[in-house]
């Protein structure tokens, strides 16, 4: 059985799923989108997804007329009809089909597509002794040369479908390397192309500031409450590649690497220690409270 997709409010086989080629989502990247994982059959950090969707729908001013409620209910659907708990979600909200310019008039007839895909159960596991992790190994990355897009050219709160910075940065990486990792016009330190970057000095845990154009992570803002739950000290601030490179630990996070320690950068070795590893069980045993407690 193929895949059943969730499609302007009805559910339909994958291979049946179908967008306009007209649709601005598909020729400008005019859309906004989240990634989230279900643990459970219940979508983790829901409220937090649904708050930042909101603000990147706000600055696309993406009027879409639909409430939280409605979106999870189309989830929680999509997660039925495939008979899967714990999933990859992806949500998308286009502003539809508009009249081939690129002034986008009012949002009258969004597109809103839900796909899912399985991935492991999480948490801390149904017998307590940890879950199946996503990802085979810790994670290789490489500094580009593409520059993170600028904060007043494209807000880095906002997740939409214009992912091309992303892209090429990933084109410049070599073939064992599973992250890029992005500075911005200034050298500073800001990203991985689909992660956040934490790294560890002294005890001391670092990542990079929101004050740079730097995604509002969901993940990032779950570690930073479990470290300041466990007394770890922690700093948001301006870093050069050095930094990171010369840590006694570092990690990347996402929803749906969780928290990945990062073996290298450059060739220069990192790897996780003792707060990666504090921090990666605090997370598994939120996610088993809160999603199959």
């Amino acid at each position: 059985m193929p895949p059943t997709y969730h499609v302007n409010g009805d559910l339909v086989p994958a291979d049946e799923a179908t967008v306009s080629v007209r649709d601005r989502g598909f020729t400008y990247g005019d859309a906004a989108f989240e990634t989230m994982r279900a643990y459970g059959g219940e979508v983790f950090e829901w409220e937090a997804h649904a708050d930042r969707l909101r603000r990147t729908c706000e600055t696309l001013a993406i009027d879409h007329g639909l409430s939280d409620a409605d979106l999870r209910g189309r989830i929680r659907e999509t997660l039925t009809a495939n008979d899967l708990e714990d999933a990859y979600v992806k949500l998308s909200i286009t502003r539809g089909v508009q009249p081939g310019k690129l002034s986008p008039g009012p949002t009258e007839d969004p597109t809103v597509v839900v796909y899912v895909a399985d991935l492991p159960r999480g948490g801390t596991g149904a017998d307590g002794e940890g879950s199946e992790s996503v990802w085979d190994a810790p994670a290789t990355a490489e500094s580009v040369e593409t520059r993170r897009i600028p904060g007043d050219a494209l807000p880095a709160s906002a997740k939409t479908h214009n992912y091309l910075n992303g892209v090429l940065a990933r084109l410049e990486l070599g073939e064992d390397a599973d992250e890029a990792i992005l500075c911005d016009g200034d050298g500073n330190l800001t990203e991985g192309a689909t992660s956040n970057c934490f790294f560890v000095r002294d005890g001391t845990l670092h990542t990079p500031s929101l004050d740079g154009p730097v995604l509002p992570g969901i993940t990032r803002r779950v570690v930073l409450e479990l470290a300041d739950e466990r007394g770890i000290p922690t700093e948001e601030g301006s870093y050069d590649l050095a930094a990171l490179r010369e840590a006694d630990e570092a990690f990347l996070t996402n929803s749906t690497w969780e928290i990945r320690p990062l073996a290298s950068l450059d060739g220069a070795n990192l790897g996780a220690g003792p707060i990666t590893d504090e921090l990666a069980a605090a997370f598994d045993a939120r996610v088993e409270r809160e999603c199959y407690g």
